[in-house]
């Protein structure tokens, strides 16, 4: 009986096998789902300041929208980074909302084949990155 130290015990799997397994489109889609959820809930404090600086006042609105000047921001954080936070928060929403109603259509439907699977896989992921580009231009100034 020969041994082999590069062989692991039956059952188990070595980090390099995980890394080469391909996953299918909804199960990306489904890893994003939880991404995007972490991003949501991480970057809350933000929401709750934007949100409650864009409504407070008439001074703290010129504030807020002041965070999105060309040459603003707030403190050390330039405008263009807050832009691109923001861009993330919004693909996290946008993105979590699409799965999240997959997910309910799925359930409410028993539509729990592998071709529905994949192409509404491709729906949510085409449907929220068209999204995000025109809702970031918009953040942007490109329109």
């Amino acid at each position: 009986m020969s041994t082999n130290a590069t062989r692991t015990r039956p059952g188990t799997m070595r980090l390099t096998d995980a890394l080469q397994y391909r996953l299918p489109l909804a199960g990306v889609v489904s890893i994003l789902h939880r991404v995007s959820g972490a991003i949501m809930f991480a970057l809350l404090p933000l929401i709750v300041w934007l949100f409650d600086v864009s409504l407070s006042s008439e001074g703290t609105y010129g504030q807020f929208t002041g965070a999105f000047a060309e040459q603003g921001g707030i403190g050390w954080f330039p405008s263009w980074l807050l832009k691109l936070v923001v861009l993330m928060l919004i693909w996290a929403y946008l993105h979590h909302f699409i799965a999240g109603v997959r997910h309910l259509w799925m359930d409410m439907t028993h539509s729990v084949t592998k071709e529905f699977g994949r192409s509404s896989a491709v729906v949510t992921l085409v449907a929220s990155l068209a999204l995000t580009v025109v809702l970031g231009a918009k953040l942007f100034g490109l329109f």
